[in-house]
């Protein structure tokens, strides 16, 4: 790797202008872009292809920019020309090598060390990425980034494996967690309730999945497994509550100073690849696997969807469907659906008699809402429907709900 100004880092970008009119461009997604390094190379491309997951708002995004994603963020959402790629992210990374070949890898990188640079607070998709563009004589190009923490496992990248960097200080964004409202504590605490000691967790971002994890100091022998953490995880740590012979995996971080400072450096923490984090198999090898995820409606035969809304792509399908699976099929484990029962914004029931959008997801373990806990695996299809109308959903729904059932058979 040659450590050069970001002119001529953005000069070398230029040059794969000529493989194609549309060049692909992929980076670190989330929270861990590169901004300054992404916006001098788009003001030079006039037309690209610019691929990350879970893109956030102020991206470069000129009339020549195709925004590409296998995992909508709010950077893309909605966006005119959005090419979406529906896929398990557990099988995201195989399409660099096939469907979606990369012509510019961009990472956000700590400083080398030793021959190695870190890629920090993001790892997900982007050993996969780097592999593909290098294996067809691509562009890696690295911000080296003095604040970004050195973590450990797939983060790791050979200096060898980058063409070019460039030393740019980037402030990291943060999340500060606010204590969750009435209704989130109160179903992150039924789900709690439902997890013991000695199991391993998926903890997501959010008012849910932090009350669920602050409802859980007091259990002992906890593991992790799982795609992202945020500060929960550390409140775990210093409660006592996690296994201290157990590695945390994880394949991004996303959360407080505070946070970032206990990461950097932190052995004890590995950013494993997408393909390893959420590997259906691997995640079913977990002692006691427990999935919390949402959805945005579920209907009365335990179908979620949690990726679109009137039939556009809302988000995708994310890591829900690999850590469903892998869950049912750990012993001892359990794949929760949590949601509110009723939608503020669109002001309607998020149980419904049957979804009419894209299925996301489907035979979980149970549902959770402030309203209850409704059992669904193992049982029939009566059972289902009328636990979820009884313990799940809002009361002022549940008459119509039972005459749809009704309807629909389920009763």
């Amino acid at each position: 790797m040659r450590v050069v100004e970001l002119e001529e880092a953005v000069r070398l970008a230029e040059a794969v202008q000529a493989v194609g009119s549309e060049p692909r461009v992929v980076t670190s997604g989330n929270f861990a872009t590169p901004l300054p390094l992404l916006e001098a190379v788009a003001a030079e491309l006039p037309a690209f292809r610019l691929h990350l997951l879970n893109p956030q708002r102020g991206l470069p995004l000129h009339d020549g920019v195709v925004p590409e994603t296998m995992f909508v963020g709010p950077g893309f959402r909605g966006h005119p020309r959005l090419a979406y790629v529906p896929s398990r992210l557990s099988l995201a990374p195989r399409l660099f090598a096939s469907t979606l070949p990369p012509d510019v890898v961009l990472i956000h990188t700590t400083l080398p060390r030793d021959g190695m640079v870190s890629l920090g607070t993001e790892v997900n998709v982007l050993p996969a990425a780097i592999e593909a563009v290098r294996a067809r004589g691509g562009l890696v190009l690295a911000q080296l980034n003095p604040l970004m923490p050195w973590t450990f496992g797939d983060a790791l990248v050979p200096v060898e494996h980058i063409d070019a960097g460039v030393e740019v200080e980037q402030k990291l964004a943060v999340h500060v967690p606010s204590p969750p409202d009435h209704t989130s504590a109160h179903i992150g605490a039924q789900v709690a309730a439902a997890i013991g000691d000695g199991a391993t967790i998926q903890a997501g971002i959010g008012a849910v999945p932090d009350a669920t994890v602050t409802g859980l100091i007091d259990r002992r022998g906890l593991r992790v497994w799982t795609e992202m953490f945020s500060d929960g995880i550390l409140a775990l740590e210093q409660a006592g509550a996690l296994d201290p012979d157990a590695p945390i995996n994880t394949s991004f971080v996303f959360g407080s100073e505070e946070l970032y400072a206990w990461l950097d450096g932190n052995e004890r923490v590995v950013l494993r690849r997408t393909e390893v984090t959420n590997s259906p198999a691997r995640i079913a090898e977990q002692r006691m696997m427990t999935s919390v995820n949402t959805a945005l409606q579920i209907d009365l035969f335990g179908q979620a969807n949690a990726s679109r809304i009137r039939a556009r792509i809302y988000s995708g399908f994310g890591g829900q469907t690999d850590f469903t699976v892998g869950a049912l099929q750990s012993p001892g484990g359990q794949a929760f659906m949590a949601l509110r029962s009723w939608h503020p914004k669109a002001d309607c029931s998020t149980i419904v008699p049957l979804v009419d959008e894209p299925v996301t997801s489907f035979q979980h373990s149970a549902v959770v809402t402030e309203q209850g806990v409704a059992r669904i695996a193992g049982l029939d299809e009566r059972t289902q429907a009328r636990n979820l109308i009884e313990h799940a959903a809002h009361p002022d729904v549940r008459d119509e709900l039972r005459e749809e059932a009704r309807a629909l058979g389920l009763m």
